[in-house]
């Protein structure tokens, strides 16, 4: 993190150049760091290993680790002022909560403290050098202009400035533009919460109010608007994946009555992100997500122009209409995770967060909602004044299950703009996708694992009719052998057949998990998926390998990553018991051997011909532990791979995505010139890598796996994003 203390200024060139410049090299660094639109669905090898040509790429990495661009920044800002005031913005664009101290660390950072008689105080004073300093700038601008700029001018200006701020109406408490010294002193215990405005709103107010008294004299003086030392401004993305309190040996007295992330602290932090777009969630501090946070996140930008909300008189007082004035200048929320949070704070909060500003209000002359299937609820929807969450467009609820399925209902519909939606484990209904579906939602990946209540023919209708779902490219339906896919062969047939999704061949990723899976479903009925790069068939106990050998050889030769943990009968999971071994002679017989060995082919011509490539791009099993046990230290190149969890996967560590010009294997290329190398020679930095993983035994990060369970929600990756903390060990280590 960034702050302002002395910058040493060393004579340099840079100097000379623009700022614009220098702030563009700095955005270079910060999104060097980021995630490519196409991943490699590797883990993310941390070591220099040159640049990638293209992408997807596991080696060299696609993207720097995160702590590298961060520390480079950091050395830049440490150079000189330009440099400093170029990589600021950048260092504080995404802030990542890990320990309770750098928490405080932060809200002093941010906000100045918990105090408010404090705080207040500091405000007084930026105030006061605030105007002090815009005086100046206009008294230059005077004498720039050859007038003369006198003390009685300058008194006269700050008079007019006072009284612009501090009129009938005006922006600023009149307590903040009076001396510290001349306020009424009062007991802590009977102040009244503050009303003092967030600095930037201050920031902003003294350059407008300064503008319009100029405004009345002179024209072409500009005064821009005050650097506001704070950095909250710049802060785009605020998560607490990796936030933690285990360890600390505290008790749980201290654990219910001291917490670190409070309600108050949280809402005062947000209030000074303006910019604020991306807000990740988790259950260690789901306590702290009170109504006044959420309305924090979810009432602003412009979409609450005009609007008002259900139980609110139309007399409102000035200080709520500054409040929704403050509220619109903000940033709308793009992308939202609340993985895991099912605090009663969070549960009461949203509750009636839902009911008080999305839900619309009942209406006694329309009909019945269940004699209209789609267009009874929309036609309500649309008559209500309510709140819409225009600006949201990736939103998580994974294992969310204390919601109460008619608040997730009403918040989802409330999101026009969704692409990406993550429903895992919570308690929908049937009726959220008969509201989906005349929507004008267009998602383009929808995660609905183990959802209990939801039936077979929902999804079918909701797959196959709604435009809602023609987008699709990344579909999880997964279950288990306890919650099983609630599709039935006829309504799976349907999907594949007539889905849009299935039938546009635009899969990246799609989880069939536990559906009832035959050699008639999955060979002829389903189309071909050129496209698709991990499929889940887990817990498919009736699914022989050969079918599944025949469906990726024919119809999904890209499929890098495949799922077969208690599946097939040739593993041992149908009705007849197979042994450890023989269920490990089978998946190389069956999977292995056919599907990732080249074919060997002899040629009595002189000429060179290219290398016989494997028939498909497989290199990732994911197993049972049982069977992974029974498979020891692996069989050529592929090892077992465990996570930090009960997940664990067969791989072929020999294999991978190198895109260097030496990748000294044969590359496996297509039209956009990428290259899948299969037999890296031993002393390759990837295969070094993936094999010092196996050698982990599980003990590993929790980024570390393939076939995510949940959805990558705040950058956008979707299913086929890497996440770690605690959103990895949800995604890659949790078994359901």
């Amino acid at each position: 993190m960034s702050t302002d203390h002395s910058i040493p200024r060393v004579p340099s060139g840079v100097e000379n150049f623009p700022p614009e410049l220098l702030f563009t090299i700095c955005a270079h660094v910060y999104y060097a760091g980021l995630p490519p639109v196409q991943p490699s669905l590797d883990p993310l090898i941390l070591a220099e290993h040159g640049i990638p040509t293209s992408t997807p790429s596991s080696l060299p990495p696609a993207n720097w680790p995160e702590p590298v661009a961060r520390k480079t920044l950091h050395s830049l800002s440490l150079a000189n002022r330009a440099w400093h005031d170029a990589a600021k913005p950048w260092l504080w664009r995404k802030v990542e909560v890990r320990l309770p101290r750098s928490w405080l660390s932060l809200i002093d950072a941010v906000v100045g403290g918990d105090d408010e008689e404090a705080a207040e105080q500091q405000a007084a004073l930026v105030l006061g050098q605030t105007i002090k300093e815009a005086e100046n700038a206009v008294l230059a601008a005077r004498n720039i202009f050859g007038d003369d700029a006198d003390p009685t001018c300058a008194e006269k200006l700050h008079e007019s400035i006072l009284a612009t701020l501090g009129g009938p109406g005006g922006p600023i408490p009149p307590e903040l533009l009076s001396p510290p010294a001349s306020r009424d002193p009062s007991p802590r215990r009977l102040r009244a919460k503050s009303k003092s405005p967030v600095r930037w709103k201050l920031m902003r107010s003294i350059s407008d109010a300064v503008q319009t008294v100029l405004g009345r004299d002179e024209v072409a003086v500009y005064v821009p608007i005050p650097e506001d030392p704070r950095p909250g401004r710049h802060i785009r993305h605020l998560d607490f994946n990796h936030f933690r309190t285990i360890g600390m040996r505290r008790s749980v007295e201290e654990g219910v009555n001291s917490r670190f992330v409070t309600g108050d602290r949280l809402e005062a932090i947000i209030k000074e992100m303006p910019n604020l777009t991306v807000f990740g969630a988790t259950e260690y501090m789901d306590g702290a997500l009170t109504l006044p946070v959420l309305k924090e996140l979810f009432l602003r930008g412009s979409s609450s122009r005009g609007r008002r909300f259900r139980g609110r008189t139309p007399e409102t007082s000035d200080a709520d209409e500054e409040e929704k004035e403050r509220l619109r200048e903000c940033k709308e929320i793009v992308a939202a995770d609340f993985t895991g949070c099912v605090s009663a704070v969070f549960v009461h909060a949203l509750t009636d967060f839902v009911n008080t500003y999305l839900t619309p209000p009942s209406d006694p002359t329309s009909d019945d909602e269940g004699t209209d299937r789609f267009g009874g609820r929309r036609s309500r929807f649309a008559a209500g004044n309510t709140h819409v969450l225009e600006g949201l467009e990736r939103l998580g609820f994974y294992g969310a299950k204390s919601l109460a399925h008619s608040v997730l209902h009403q918040f989802v519909l409330s999101c026009p703009s969704l692409t990406h939606l993550d429903l895992s484990c919570t308690r929908i209904t049937p009726e959220l996708f008969t509201s989906l579906a005349a929507s004008s939602i267009r998602l383009q990946s929808l995660s609905i694992g183990r959802c209990t209540r939801l039936t077979g023919e929902s999804i079918r209708d909701f797959l196959v009719e709604a435009e809602a779902a023609s987008d699709i490219q990344e579909l999880s339906l997964y279950g288990d052998s306890t919650f099983p896919c609630p599709l039935s062969v006829d309504e799976l047939r349907d999907v594949l057949t007539r889905a849009r999704c299935f039938t546009s061949g635009k899969l990246r990723y799609l989880d069939l998990s536990s559906s009832p899976l035959t050699r008639e479903v999955l060979l002829t009925a389903c189309p071909p998926q050129p496209q698709l790069r991990s499929l889940g068939l887990s817990h498919i106990a009736n699914l022989p390998l050969d079918i599944i050998a025949e469906f990726l050889k024919t119809k999904a030769p890209h499929v890098e990553v495949l799922t077969l943990a208690s599946t097939s009968p040739d593993l041992g999971y149908g009705q007849t018991r197979v042994p450890l071994r023989a269920a490990s002679l089978a998946l190389h017989a069956k999977i292995i051997r056919p599907l990732c060995t080249a074919l060997v082919s002899f040629s009595l011509s002189a000429g060179s011909s290219a290398p016989a490539q494997a028939p498909t791009r497989l290199r990732v099993i994911e197993l049972s532990p049982a069977l992974l046990g029974g498979l020891g230290a692996g069989a050529g190149s592929w090892r077992v791979i465990r996570s930090k969890g009960g997940r664990g996967w067969y791989v072929d560590v020999a294999s991978g995505w190198v895109t260097t010009p030496s990748a000294g294997a044969a590359p496996r290329q297509n039209e956009g010139g990428e290259q899948l190398c299969r037999g890296l020679a031993p002393d390759h930095p990837l295969r070094v890598e993936m094999e010092r993983l196996a050698y982990a035994n599980g003990n590993v990060n929790s980024g570390v796996g393939w076939h995510a369970r949940k959805m990558e929600i705040l950058h956008g990756q979707g299913l086929l994003g890497r996440e770690d903390g605690l959103y990895g060990a949800v995604s890659f280590a949790y078994q359901g």
